[in-house]
């Protein structure tokens, strides 16, 4: 699989667009019982573009504000593949 890292808020945003997605935020508790935020994507497909995740599958939608803001304070690129495949690494091994 090629795959390509993207770092920059627009690319980032029209990658996940182009697919259908929205960004989203799932809280999960670590080994200490604390909340943190841990960033998710959710893909409605091209058949229900306007569906919204919910509560009830675990993401809570947000703002593209925020989640980029998350993405940030994360320090997280997203790497993409050529069939649609995603996953958040860390910035600094963005070579």
């Amino acid at each position: 699989m090629n795959s390509h890292t993207l770092v920059e808020h627009h690319d980032i945003q029209e990658w996940i667009t182009a697919r259908h997605g929205q960004p989203a935020l799932r809280r999960v508790p670590d080994t200490m019982g604390r909340i943190s935020a841990r960033l998710t994507i959710h893909f409605a497909g091209p058949a229900t573009p306007t569906e919204t995740p919910t509560q009830d599958d675990g993401m809570s939608p947000c703002s593209w504000t925020a989640w980029l803001a998350e993405l940030d304070r994360q320090n997280l690129a997203l790497r993409v593949g050529d069939r649609s495949g995603f996953e958040f690494v860390d910035r600094r091994e963005v070579h």
